[in-house]
């Protein structure tokens, strides 16, 4: 595994846990330790997120700072990386 992959993947981790637990907030919004355990892993994922645009480039078409797409040059899925 290459170290691009394993970055997408605590992102990838970090992103899913999130969205699981804002999904929990639905049924128990008043949860402080749920509440708490979002905001820590907010604040892990945002470094990760930074290390991995810096060096690879943007993970959506929201954080393309360019003028131009530049996954277009990066191999595709089915290319075998």
């Amino acid at each position: 595994m290459t170290k691009q992959e394993i970055l997408l993947k605590k992102i990838s981790g970090y992103a899913f846990a999130i969205y699981e637990l804002k999904l929990f907030l639905d049924t128990h919004p008043a949860d402080v330790k749920t509440i708490e355990k979002i905001r820590d892993f907010e604040e892990k994922l945002a470094p990760l997120r930074e290390e991995y645009i810096s060096k690879y480039g943007p993970l959506t078409t929201d954080e393309n700072k360019k003028d131009y797409w530049t996954w277009v040059n990066s191999p595709w899925p089915w290319e075998g990386v």
